[in-house]
């Protein structure tokens, strides 16, 4: 038997909020100020990469740790986000304010807690959230299981009847393997990773196409009804 959803988590960077670009631009200027050249295959290597910090430090000849990256990078997207260049994608509020019509709603990203806050703040989002998971609270980030499993935890409900909503493929990989039913939301069109495709329950082109998804997802199915009773009694 099918259970019934009763909770969602959502990703943020991407899947709620246009930051990629944000990321990977200030990523880059840290890197550079430690003589890396930005490629793009750097850029690629940031999507829903939860050792993000880690990676960026390895660019730089060892010269900096992932705390330096962290505290660097996410005072600079603090900058970002209170300058308005941080955004929610089209239709993401009314995807978050959808669910949250369906039963408690949490968010399970690597971002830092710092960044997550005021960019929840600024959307308008904060109230509505029952649990915020954050890159510096599990050990194992996506696509380890870990960061879903701790959201699950805080909003009271089993994984299995959860719904989270990703962008990336480690985030896909990192939800179902929690346990969740996910409904996926490839950032520009990109197509999944044959060992990935399978996975979602559903996919959308983004945000606003995800509405109705979610919505039918999160909606009991009501039972068929069965043929009327027989009744049995005397004519007169």
């Amino acid at each position: 038997m099918t259970p019934v959803l009763r909770a969602t988590v959502f990703d943020l960077d991407d899947t709620l909020i246009d930051s990629g670009g944000a990321w990977s631009r200030v990523c880059a200027a840290f890197a550079a100020r430690h003589g890396h050249r930005w490629r793009a295959e750097d850029e690629a290597a940031l999507h829903g990469n939860g050792g993000w910090a880690p990676y960026v430090a390895g660019l730089c000849g060892g010269a900096v740790s992932g705390a330096d990256v962290v505290a660097s990078c996410t005072a600079a997207m603090v900058d970002e986000c209170a300058a308005g260049r941080v955004r929610a994608l089209p239709g993401a509020v009314d995807l978050v304010l959808e669910a949250g019509r369906h039963g408690p709603v949490g968010v399970a990203t690597a971002s830092p807690r710092r960044f997550v806050l005021a960019v929840l703040k600024a959307l308008g989002l904060a109230p509505g959230l029952s649990a915020v998971v954050c890159g510096e609270d599990v050990v194992r980030v996506k696509p380890a299981p870990d960061p879903y499993l701790r959201a699950a935890a805080e909003l009271g409900v089993p994984p299995s009847c959860c719904l989270a909503v990703e962008d990336s493929p480690n985030g896909i990989r990192s939800a179902a393997g929690a346990g969740m039913t996910v409904l996926a939301l490839p950032r520009g069109g990109m197509r999944l990773p044959d060992g990935v495709l399978h996975l979602p329950a559903a996919q959308a082109g983004g945000a606003a196409e995800a509405v109705p998804l979610l919505s039918r997802l999160l909606t009991p199915a009501r039972p068929k009804a069965g043929p009327a009773p027989a009744v049995s009694g005397h004519g007169h």
